[in-house]
């Protein structure tokens, strides 16, 4: 099994025969076994002893970068990353992506070993995302076997951030360590996760590394911290001279333990797969979105990396709720992160209308929305071109009497139900009483009526807690729910 040993040493002094030295200490992940972004200037830091020099010395180029640390001993450096291949397989590229080694020294060197250059992406979000390869208790991913069996790569790099509920900002996660995929270790990794990098991977022909930073049952807020929730109010944020016990559901904690400390780690982009969590307000959740994105990508400090996210998928959502409670429409919060997709540049949505299940809120098909979200990756960070990536988007509507004319965009093809009648469109007039309507594809667009509604001034389309959507763009992608009103 490839497993790679932490080079981690404390913050304590070492007493070595030529006199006394403050040893490196680096961050978890920034490790034996690390995968660095390609072609660009990765980020390394760490702490020694305040007011030490520094100095890194990397194989791949023999350069060599000196900083001092400051006063509390943290310190941290550039170094440049060649450009191992832009898709095409060659000698040299294979020489470049690795194994490398790195020096870090402030008079006691630190080896990092087994390093590779390719691809870092970060994997966030709550359960959808954290759900392992194996799938959960009772709860399977379809055709996870074969592919944990198939999964012996060690070009694709597999790290895990732990679970950490913390009431102060940290500049260390839980220990932890990066791993090659291979059966063992795949199989306990996020599925979409994986899905992703490895198609990733078999298209780009570099390594991949997969940061999973993901926590069950979390709103959005919990990764989110004090300052950008100022702007939320309504949002209570844990004291920091509070005792209560906190948990993954409250404001800034997982910001605080896990988020924070990898945040500055050169990355390529990120997907993300949250929303089940904020399905009661989603209202805010088209704000709060947009504002977490905007966040780690100011704290990053790489502009606006690509931000690829996936629509909670249908699920019946009554069934959570408590005896007596109300019980909220998820379509909501799904027209919530369609909205927002307009709010976030540089992002995309992959949309999971035909893969939900009525009891299940954890769907088992993890490889479609995985290819999904590869295939925008694809055309938004890698700026391939000749095939379709993004869903058809509900655009606007023209009423025409009693004909109700609905408009796309990301359809350059046109629409298709893939034979099958439509059945998930609902029309109303200005009482704004909604009845299920006929639907038919015309020319790139849906025309909509019903015999009950004569003056139509507002359409939906599978706008329900669970529904199988049954409207797709011609190459497969599935149409998010959507309204045209704002009721």
């Amino acid at each position: 099994m490839h497993s790679f040993a932490r080079v981690f040493i404390t913050l304590s002094f070492l007493l070595l025969s030529a006199g006394t030295h403050a040893v490196i200490r680096l961050p978890w992940f920034i490790s034996d076994g690390m995968v660095l972004q390609q072609g660009t200037r990765a980020a390394l830091w760490g702490w020694a002893k305040p007011g030490a020099v520094v100095r890194v010395i990397t194989s791949w180029n023999n350069a060599s970068y000196s900083t001092r640390a400051d006063e509390d001993g943290k310190w941290k450096l550039m170094v440049t990353t060649p450009v191992v291949s832009n898709g095409a397989i060659s000698e040299d590229g294979l020489k470049l992506a690795g194994p490398h080694t790195i020096s870090v020294s402030d008079g006691s060197p630190v080896m990092i070993k087994n390093v590779l250059i390719g691809e870092v992406w970060l994997c966030s979000g709550q359960s959808n995302m954290e759900m392992p390869m194996k799938g959960y208790k009772d709860q399977p991913i379809l055709g996870s076997n074969e592919a944990i069996f198939n999964s012996t790569n060690d070009q694709i790099r597999l790290y895990t951030v732990p679970r950490s509920v913390q009431r102060l900002p940290q500049d260390t996660s839980k220990q932890s360590a990066w791993k090659s995929a291979e059966p063992e270790t795949v199989s306990n990794f996020s599925a979409t996760a994986y899905y992703f990098g490895k198609m990733l991977h078999d298209r780009l022909k570099v390594p991949v590394g997969l940061v999973n930073i993901s926590y069950g049952g979390t709103p959005v807020e919990a990764f989110m911290d004090a300052e950008t929730l100022k702007a939320f109010p309504e949002i209570q944020v844990p004291a920091a001279n509070d005792t209560a016990k906190l948990n993954n559901k409250h404001a800034t904690v997982l910001y605080n333990g896990m988020l924070r400390p990898f945040l500055g780690y050169t990355i390529k982009g990120c997907i993300w797969y949250q929303g089940e969590t904020n399905n009661d307000r989603p209202r805010q959740y088209e704000s709060l979105l947009p504002a977490f994105v905007k966040q780690i990508r100011e704290q990053s400090g790489q502009g606006d990396f690509p931000f690829l996210y996936a629509q909670i998928a249908p699920f019946n959502y009554g069934q959570l709720a408590a005896a007596g409670a109300p019980v909220y429409n998820s379509a909501y919060l799904r027209d919530a992160q369609r909205k927002a997709l307009e709010k976030i540049p540089n992002s995309g949505m992959a949309v999971l209308m035909d893969i939900g299940e009525e009891t299940n809120i954890h769907p088992a098909d993890k490889a479609s929305g995985s290819k999904r979200l590869a295939y925008l990756a694809f055309a938004k960070a890698y700026g391939l071109k000749g095939f379709a990536a993004e869903s058809p988007a509900f655009a606007s509507i023209s009423i025409s009497g009693s004909m109700v004319t609905v408009h796309f965009k990301n359809a350059p093809n046109g629409l298709t139900s893939f034979g099958r009648e439509l059945t998930c469109f609902e029309i109303a007039g200005a009482n704004k009483i909604f009845r299920p309507a006929k639907a038919v594809i015309r020319g790139g667009t849906v025309q909509v009526s019903s015999p009950e509604i004569k003056e139509p001034v507002a359409v939906r389309y599978a706008f329900k807690n669970f529904v199988t959507g049954d409207l797709f763009g011609t190459e497969g992608f599935p149409v998010s729910s959507f309204r045209s009103d704002e009721w």
